[in-house]
């Protein structure tokens, strides 16, 4: 055997200290945000039916939870918003004194050294589900970017440290950028679901933020999964209009998206890792199929793979207990 030339790549792979010394990709605490829901009502703390281990919670169960949090390690969280009340026009959203505003505000005061991320969409305050102002049956663009922008000034306000717009209105970060400018607010970045393409993974995120489109569905403004290039295009458009960061949404099954985007703009990138990859590998496991932390850690380092700096994941306060094993 001698004679015989090839390379001996196993070397490389012989014993633990190896392969962690020669370790490509690396998954930090820092990498992670948490999404949280809170709720309008007083006193309540709800786990999400097909978000095992995922609340829903009131003020009054906020600033624990956040504790929870930097007693982990994880440093950021984004906040969604469950209204007790809706209309027509998400009135709610951009209420001075709305859900999301209120937590804010509490968060801000109470654990101030959590970076602080606002969800800014219309979604979860319209009665109908979408992310807009809805005329004929259809969602007016330009309108619905004046309420989007009133909505991140009041969380810009509020003290939130990042605005993450996710309604996929175009112009959507001119206008906001525009609008955070104007109020005085030039200091606060963009973090924009710029790729957010119109999946079946979103089914238990509707159930946990209550935002399910009451007629039709988002096809006609979130992008269709079987296109690359119109992702490049969205991904252009908002580097152009002043985006700060850029996110990939869902992020399991277009992780060759996310390579193309990291490759072509020089932004920190955000993988989405969403509601439905969670609830899938939550089933496998609570049946035995699948080992969850092993499998949860090869899919969270795929998106570092992929290019993501940051990953926002249900999974964070776990992920984060076992980075730190």
């Amino acid at each position: 055997m001698n004679h015989l030339q090839f390379k001996r790549h196993r070397r490389l792979r012989r014993t633990d200290n190896m392969r962690a010394l020669v370790r490509e990709t690396h998954l930090h605490k820092d990498d992670l945000i948490y999404p949280i829901f809170v709720l309008e009502q007083e006193d309540m703390k709800n786990e999400v039916p097909s978000m095992p281990g995922v609340h829903q919670v009131s003020l009054n169960y906020l600033t624990e939870e956040m504790n929870e949090l930097t007693s982990l390690g994880i440093r950021s969280v984004i906040v969604f918003g469950v209204p007790s009340e809706k209309d027509e026009l998400g009135s709610e959203a951009y209420n001075r004194e709305g859900i999301v505003q209120q937590a804010i505000r509490q968060i801000k005061k109470e654990v101030p050294e959590l970076t602080v991320i606002a969800d800014t969409c219309l979604c979860q305050y319209t009665d109908h589900g979408h992310c807009g102002i809805v005329r004929d049956g259809d969602i007016a663009n330009d309108e619905s970017l004046e309420l989007i922008t009133k909505t991140a000034v009041t969380q810009a306000e509020a003290g939130a440290d990042i605005i993450a717009p996710s309604n996929m209105m175009d112009g959507f970060v001119a206008a906001i950028r525009a609008g955070l400018d104007e109020a005085g607010y030039s200091q606060i970045p963009v973090m924009s679901y710029a790729v957010k393409y119109a999946s079946a993974f979103y089914g238990p995120f509707r159930d946990a933020a209550h935002s399910s489109p009451q007629f039709g569905d988002r096809k006609a403004y979130q992008m269709d999964p079987a296109n690359r290039l119109e992702a490049i295009r969205e991904a252009e458009s908002d580097v152009e209009e002043g985006a700060d960061f850029l996110i990939v949404k869902p992020a399991l099954a277009y992780l060759d998206i996310m390579r193309e985007v990291k490759d072509r703009f020089p932004l920190p990138l955000v993988a989405y890792n969403v509601s439905g990859e969670y609830s899938m590998i939550k089933a496998a496991s609570a049946n035995g199929w699948v080992n969850e932390r092993e499998i949860v850690l090869e899919k969270l380092t795929s998106m570092k793979r992929a290019g993501a700096d940051l990953i926002i994941t249900y999974f964070a306060k776990d992920a984060a207990k076992w980075i730190s094993e």
